[in-house]
């Protein structure tokens, strides 16, 4: 049998880790078992003539790391994992493993950023050429990343999500180099040299303005449209933004109504498009719609910045309603998001 690591089943990786630790300790495991999960599994191991040794390393290497950072063995965690490994690869060969995932799960330069005010970290990267801003923001959270991306100039924070979306695999050098700028603006602590794994891209970057306000995410959109349209679109497919209002299912936005404050609704229709506004209109009673036009008339003028304030509000909870399963947004995720009535 020939497949890919990627491509194993929970049920084939049981099977090639029994089958290298060997029958005397495959059985011992089997045994307590259901005689179901025994029945499958046996079967399993029955099909597997011959395991290519890489494929069994890395079954192996998966179950070791499993067993560190869940606890998933109950009869001595790393203790027994490395025993496990002994058994099934012999002594160099477990012992190379068991240092390589123990350098992986050593804290990398990125993991110390998380616990850095933006403000902080804006101050410790600002003068950094934008490849390095560009990698570092995509290994922070999209909150975080996107509070820093707008403490920069509107030109650079173009140039920066530009770059987000072309990072791919970063080699061990790269992260080096990042290790010795953090060494040098705010740690003296040593991190061992690491590959990442791919970060950045297309959804990285739409995560990001997500998060940023609206004035600012709308001067990057615009400015990126000019330099690249085709990228522009990739980006705003996977992103929602007020005026994409208008494609939410109907009942879908009158779920969303019960959860919008009617104060924040009155204040971001305030600046809002007529179509956006009918939109609302002709999923709300007519006593609500009467209250909001009335609360409209008498607000008299706002700060644009309230206004988008306002909207962000509203965007947020559709978002959050959308990832519930709560709110179908159409035109989004292809042809298998199709609505059918």
């Amino acid at each position: 049998m020939e497949v890919d690591f990627e491509n194993l089943t929970g049920r084939q990786k049981a099977a090639i880790l029994l089958i290298s630790l060997g029958s005397d300790k495959a059985a011992s495991v089997l045994k307590n078992l259901q005689e179901n999960e025994i029945e499958v599994l046996t079967e399993e191991i029955a099909r597997w003539d011959d395991i290519p040794p890489e494929l069994s390393r890395r079954v192996c290497e998966e179950f070791y790391r499993m067993s560190l950072t869940t606890q998933y063995i109950s009869q001595g965690g790393e203790r027994y994992a490395r025993q496990t490994l002994r058994r099934a690869l012999g002594d160099h060969k477990a012992m190379e493993i068991i240092n390589r995932l123990r350098g992986v799960s050593e804290s990398s330069p990125f993991n110390i950023l998380k616990d850095i005010k933006p403000q902080q970290l804006f101050d410790l990267i600002k003068s950094e050429h934008p490849q390095t801003i560009a990698l570092i923001l995509s290994h922070l959270n999209p909150e975080q990343a996107a509070t820093v991306l707008s403490s920069f100039p509107e030109g650079k924070r173009v140039e920066i999500i530009n770059r987000i979306v072309s990072i791919g695999q970063i080699s061990p050098e790269v992260i080096k180099q990042i290790e010795n700028i953090l060494k040098k603006n705010l740690f003296s602590a040593r991190f061992k040299e690491m590959k990442s794994p791919a970060v950045g891209g297309v959804k990285t970057a739409a995560e990001i303005l997500n998060h940023v306000n609206r004035s600012i995410e709308k001067e990057i959109l615009e400015n990126l449209e000019k330099q690249n349209p085709s990228l522009t679109e990739e980006i705003k497919k996977l992103m929602f933004v007020f005026e994409d209002i208008s494609l939410v299912e109907d009942r879908s936005l009158q779920r969303a109504l019960r959860e919008i404050d009617t104060k924040d609704l009155a204040l971001a229709l305030k600046g809002a498009s007529s179509e956006i506004r009918e939109k609302f209109f002709k999923n709300m009673s007519s006593r609500a719609v009467q209250t909001i036009k009335e609360d409209i008339e008498f607000m008299g003028p706002v700060r644009l910045r309230d206004v988008e304030a306002a909207q962000q509000k509203i965007v947020e909870v559709i978002r959050r309603l959308e990832e519930k399963g709560e709110v179908i947004i159409t035109g989004r995720g292809g042809k298998e998001e199709e609505i059918i009535v």
